[in-house]
């Protein structure tokens, strides 16, 4: 059963779900928690698909919105998006609005005067079973409710994205635009889709080859799923086989699944985001997402899965901040792996007190 998705109810389901986990925590209980129905999807069902995608071009701005923890290998990410995100917004062809790291660690940290926050609980202790990101959905669901957010539109981004060239309003009115994953393949996993979105509901196809990140959405539509989005993760990492075959990405299917729930289809656009090294070239992408390492022989040759003569892997990095100048690619590696490795400089070179973190780490 899912929560239904109104922001007015969602405030009563918070405060249950708190109080209930709170001061019962148990697996029995955590379980009414997530099975909690105060009336099913209801009008979310009835909405017409044909009402959702409205294709008028959105000249809206959008919300920047990236979760993030109060690690230093967070910290060091978010800096470098923040520096990106600030020299692209008020260029030509961009619809950035406002930017907001909300940081679910439950408490203030440094950055607090350079990047925008917003500060929302973890879940409680346990229920992310060592799965820190099953609080992204949570974070979402807490700083849509609470903060004062003027944007109609909004971003959910990473701290390991890079703004390459300003971006505009992808969505078209009440259509979200996201990114298409190669590894997200509901079609291919539908015994396990289905015990989440029922045959009744729909085809398979209904669901997206997408996770949250990133999309730009109408905020009032993010309002309607998040709740959704929040059960659905639970409930896939409860469940054994779920949890073993999506892994690291059942986040990502969590929220696709949760949007076909609520009728919601997305604009799939690949030119949202590249993902180096396996992309060669930026052109007019809008987001690098360095997400996987980069490793090169010194003939400029890919050893994926050997570390290389040259690497830059974030995970490197994970206790604190890469060293200022990182060193450039030997010849004849992608121009998008140059591109990145330049961009992390220029933010590095930039920016004030950068081995800040890992000092402050170190005290």
């Amino acid at each position: 059963m899912i929560v239904r998705k109104g922001m007015g109810r969602v405030k009563s389901m918070l405060v249950l779900l708190m109080v209930l986990l709170f001061t019962f925590a148990t697996y029995n209980l955590v379980t009414m928690i997530v099975d909690h129905k105060p009336g099913g999807l209801g009008a979310a069902e009835g909405l017409e698909s044909s009402n959702r995608k409205v294709m008028a071009k959105s000249n809206s701005k959008f919300h920047v919105a990236v979760t993030a923890t109060d690690a230093a290998y967070n910290q060091w990410q978010c800096r470098i998006m923040y520096y990106w995100y600030k020299k692209m917004k008020d260029m030509a062809g961009s619809d950035m609005g406002k930017f907001t790291r909300i940081l679910h660690s439950g408490r203030k940290d440094q950055l607090m005067d350079e990047i925008p926050t917003f500060v929302v609980d973890p879940l409680p202790e346990g229920l992310d079973r060592g799965y820190i990101v099953l609080n992204r959905p949570w974070a979402f669901v807490q700083w849509l409710e609470k903060a004062d957010i003027e944007e109609e539109y909004i971003l959910m981004a990473e701290p390991d994205h890079i703004f390459a060239n300003p971006l505009p309003n992808l969505a078209y009115g009440t259509l979200p635009a996201a990114f298409p994953f190669f590894y997200i393949k509901p079609v291919e996993n539908e015994k396990i889709i289905r015990k989440f979105y029922p045959e009744e509901k729909g085809p398979v196809t209904d669901v997206d080859p997408i996770g949250n990140s990133p999309v730009i959405i109408q905020k009032s539509l993010m309002e309607e799923i998040a709740p959704t989005w929040v059960n659905i993760s639970l409930k896939m990492k409860d469940d054994q086989e779920t949890d073993k075959a999506f892994g690291w990405v059942l986040e990502m299917y969590a929220y696709a699944v949760a949007s076909a729930l609520h009728g919601v289809k997305h604009n799939l656009r690949k030119d949202f985001m590249l993902q180096p090294p396996w992309d060669l070239h930026v052109k007019n992408k809008f987001i690098i997402h360095y997400t996987y390492g980069c490793d090169y022989n010194l003939k400029g040759e890919l050893t994926y899965g050997r570390i290389g003569e040259w690497r830059f892997d974030k995970r490197s990095y994970l206790l604190g901040p890469p060293p200022k100048n990182l060193s450039l690619p030997p010849p004849g590696v992608p121009e998008s792996v140059v591109r990145l490795v330049k961009m992390v400089n220029e933010a590095t070179a930039n920016l004030p007190e950068w081995d800040s973190i890992k000092k402050l780490r170190e005290r």
